[in-house]
Formats: C-alpha cells, sequence, structure tokens
C-alpha cells in the first residue's frame, strides 16, 4: 500500500493530540476534544480519529471514561536520563566491523524478524503508490528515454529539482552542481574517494553510522572519533584540538539528525565547523540523509550553507523518505565536483534514467511535500512510542536518548550489559538489533544499542520491546 492512503493518518493525529499534551496544553484531568470534533478539525473520518484515540490510550495518554469521552491520563514517571559519551578524541584506528554489519543486515531481510536492527521505513509510510503512478505515466509518455543512458551528471530536471529544494536548506546550488548516485551510499563512497588516499586519516563522529565506518575500512582509511552531545551534535572544541595535533584528511559528519544519536547542530555549529576545518584545508563531507525529517520547527539548515570556499561535499538521497529501492541519491561536491564526476564514471558511468526522472516528477507535483508533513508526525510519534516503551520496560540503570529528528534510537543499558550477546540471544527469539559496537572504528559501546523506530507501533513491536527488556 502507498503512502498516500490514509492508512496511517490515525498516526498523525495521534500525534497532534500527543503533542498537545507534551506542551501542556492538555494536562492530566482534561477532556479531550470529542472524536466527531477531531474529525471535522483533521478532515479524517471518525473511525481514523477512534484509530488514533485507541492509539493514544494505549500508550497510556488518554483514558476512556463511560458515557463521558475521554480524557488526558496522569502520565508514568520521568523518562530515564540520555546516554553517556566521552569528552576525548580516541586513538587513531582502522576499522573492522564488516563481519558485524552482515549479520544485521542479513537479519533485517528476513520478514520473520523484528525489525529493530537495521533503519528501513515502513513500506506503508511511503508514497509507493503515487511513484508507481508516476512511473507508468513515464513509460508511456517517454518510453525510449527512461531507457537510455543519462550521462553524468545526471538527469537535467532531477538536478533542477534539487537545486529549487536547496532554498529549504538555505543553500542556492545551481543545477550544474548536482550529481546524481546510485544513492547517498555511492555519493559518500565517490566524496572519499575524492579527496583521501589508503592510510589517510579521517575524522568521524562517535558514535558514527557504522556505514560510514564500513567505507573507510574498504578504503583503507584510518578512523579518529570525536565525540558527540546527544542534542547538540559534533564536539567542536574537541575536533579543533585534533586538527591542531594531527594531519587528518577529511571530517565526515551528520549535522542534522546525526545516525544513531539524531543529535542536531545549532547554525552557529554548523557555521564554525564549516569555518573550522576550511583553516585547516580539510573538506567536510556531510551526510544530510536524515535532514528533511525534523519533529519541529523549521527543516534545519545544512552545513553546506556556510561553505564559501567549496570544501564542503554535501551528500543525500531519497531512500528514507520515498523509494529506497531505487538507489536516487546525489551529491553537490563543491570545489571536487570534478574528481567526483571523474570517479562515478569509472565505477557506474551513470544512475538510471527513469528513477531519476520519477523522482524529479513528484517532486514538482508538490507530493513530496505533502508526503513530509504526514511522514514527520509519524516517525515522531514512532519514536515517542519506542522511548515510553523502552522507558517503561527496560530494567533500572537504562538511558534513553532524545533524538530531534529522524527515526532511530540510541539506547545506554545498563552497566554491565553485553549488547552482543544481547543481539545473539535477541536473534534466537526473532528480534533484530544494532549493538553499539557497530558504531565505533575500536567497537566500543559495549553496552549500548541502537534501535530503529521506522515502523508504526503495533502489538508485535510491543512484545518486542518487553522481550528485549527480559533479555537484558
Amino acid at each position: 500500500m502507498g503512502g498516500d492512503h490514509t492508512g496511517f493518518l490515525y498516526q498523525a493525529v495521534s500525534g497532534k493530540i500527543a503533542g498537545l499534551i507534551d506542551q501542556g496544553v492538555l494536562r492530566p484531568g482534561d477532556r479531550v476534544p470529542s472524536v466527531r470534533r477531531i474529525s471535522a478539525q483533521e478532515g479524517v473520518s471518525v473511525s481514523t480519529t477512534l484509530q488514533a484515540y485507541t492509539l493514544l490510550e494505549s500508550r497510556g495518554y488518554i483514558e476512556a471514561r463511560p458515557q463521558s469521552g475521554f480524557y488526558v491520563r496522569a502520565r508514568l514517571a520521568a523518562q530515564p536520563p540520555e546516554p553517556r559519551g566521552s569528552n576525548q578524541a580516541r586513538q587513531t584506528t582502522r576499522v573492522g566491523i564488516s563481519s558485524l554489519m552482515s549479520r544485521i543486515l542479513l537479519a533485517a531481510s528476513d520478514p520473520a524478524v523484528v525489525p529493530l536492527g537495521a533503519a528501513c521505513p515502513a513500506p506503508e509510510l511511503l508514497p509507493i503508490r503515487r511513484i508507481s503512478h508516476i512511473m507508468a505515466g513515464l513509460l508511456r509518455r517517454a518510453g525510449n528515454e527512461t531507457n537510455a543512458y543519462t550521462f553524468l551528471p545526471g538527469n537535467r530536471e532531477f538536478q533542477r529539482q534539487i537545486a529549487r529544494r536547496s532554498l529549504d536548506w538555505g543553500g542556492r546550488l545551481d543545477p550544474d552542481e548536482i550529481l546524481a548516485t546510485s544513492g547517498a551510499t555511492e555519493a559518500m563512497h565517490l566524496c572519499l574517494r575524492a579527496v583521501t588516499r589508503p592510510g589517510d586519516m579521517v575524522a568521524v563522529e562517535s558514535p558514527a553510522f557504522f556505514g560510514i565506518l564500513l567505507q573507510l575500512e574498504t578504503l583503507g582509511l584510518k578512523a579518529v572519533e570525536i565525540p558527540c552531545h546527544p542534542q547538540h551534535g559534533l564536539r567542536l572544541d574537541v575536533l579543533h584540538d585534533v586538527l591542531r595535533k594531527q594531519r587528518v584528511s577529511a571530517c565526515v559528519a551528520s549535522p542534522n539528525f546525526s545516525n544513531p544519536l539524531g543529535s542536531c547542530m545549532s547554525d552557529d555549529a554548523k557555521r564554525e565547523l564549516v569555518e573550522m576545518l576550511a583553516g585547516h584545508g580539510v573538506p567536510l563531507i556531510e551526510d544530510d540523509l536524515y535532514g528533511d525529517i525534523q519533529f519541529d520547527g523549521p527543516r534545519p539548515r545544512a552545513a553546506k550553507a556556510f561553505d564559501r570556499a567549496g570544501m564542503v561535499l554535501l551528500c543525500s538521497s531519497f531512500s528514507k523518505l520515498v523509494a529506497p529501492g531505487y538507489r536516487v541519491g546525489w551529491t553537490a561536491a563543491g570545489r571536487f565536483q570534478a574528481r567526483v564526476q571523474t570517479l562515478k564514471m569509472s565505477s557506474t558511468m551513470v544512475t538510471p534514467s527513469l528513477m531519476q526522472m520519477a523522482i524529479a516528477e513528484y517532486l514538482e507535483s508538490g507530493s513530496y511535500d505533502r508526503h513530509l508533513r504526514r511522514v514527520r508526525a509519524a516517525f515522531k510519534l514512532q519514536t515517542e512510542q519506542m522511548i515510553a516503551a523502552v522507558s517503561e520496560h527496560f530494567p533500572a540503570g537504562t538511558r534513553v536518548g532524545r533524538p530531534r529528528g529522524g527515526f532511530v534510537l540510541w539506547v545506554e543499558l545498563p552497566s554491565g550489559s553485553d549488547a552482543l550477546d544481547l543481539l545473539d540471544r535477541a536473534l534466537a527469539k526473532g528480534i533484530s538489533i544494532s549493538p553499539g559496537r557497530m558504531f565505533s572504528p575500536r567497537q566500543r559501546y559495549e553496552n549500548y544499542v541502537r534501535l530503529s523506530c521506522g515502523y508504526p507501533w503495533s502489538p508485535r513491536l510491543d512484545q518486542a520491546v518487553r522481550t528485549l527488556a527480559t533479555l537484558i
């Protein structure tokens, strides 16, 4: 079923009511607006609103009173504190996480396994029906063109649409600056190859997305871990100290909703990051994959918005929000664009035409903006539900992240817990998780896990969290 279906409208409605309760607009004991009133206000059916209220009731937000309606419940005890992090950079090291990563991805491909490991969005949250309709139309109108090579840098309309959307994050990209890639993974890989050589040192976030670490491993690069604040991201004071003392060839970071923390750097911090690296002649490879999935407020600026020297290589894709299987990504590599394009020619040569054309038409139609409003509410609600479930069921000593966007949750287990052992026992119960060691070149974070919040809450997910709590 496509993401334009009303199948998750009830989640958006419940998210709005939950937001009013969280903000104190509706307080414990207050009567919640009637089902018919909310149905009229939100333009949804009575059955959709009832689904939303049932979900809110199951999560402890509201309670039904016979012949009276729904009322706000007294909230549960305060949530656990956030996970802790390091204040110091770690020694330079080579990376070795490929075997562990293979286990997680293999488990994620098994439909019988509860998908808490890989960060994948639920199919029902994606606009599959709309995209399929667009592709069918393209095949009828431009059959030969859809099957032809689209040589570098990519489909012109796709480039134009990305350039238009750059205004949303404070950029002013020209279409010619956009290079289409096979997902953000290829974009990051090409950018790393463009600015480094085997044996070079790369500064990475700690914790860092394991896909980035795998690329460092395969390219023969060394990593130095820069600690991150759970809310504010990369510790610039530590990075500055590393840049003064060591020869760094590149920095890889996700200033907007990093994976796995979900942190977001302020505009001032992004500007300082860009200027600091440029002052040392160090390129910044910016992973903005989750930049469009903010929970509240306007879309945050990308660090690329503060780039005046062409030293930021911005990478993103539509895999997390529109079409994971289409593998449509892009990069704007600044002064390194020519080198990145040459590397692209030497590997995959082109990015499939039909996929670029379909994404471009989807963006042009305005469907993407409408989809974003719905899916942001869904991911926010699903993340809140996961936080509530972990807070309620996991043992004392657990610390839980407070992501500001995206759909992953970083959890610190009680001292002495072994997340790798937990992975083995969870898989035996049909549940996948991502152990914290995958997010560190030195395989730190032994008692941490990352949980995916990409799927709508269900009894199956609730039972999986309860089972994990028992195993811990």
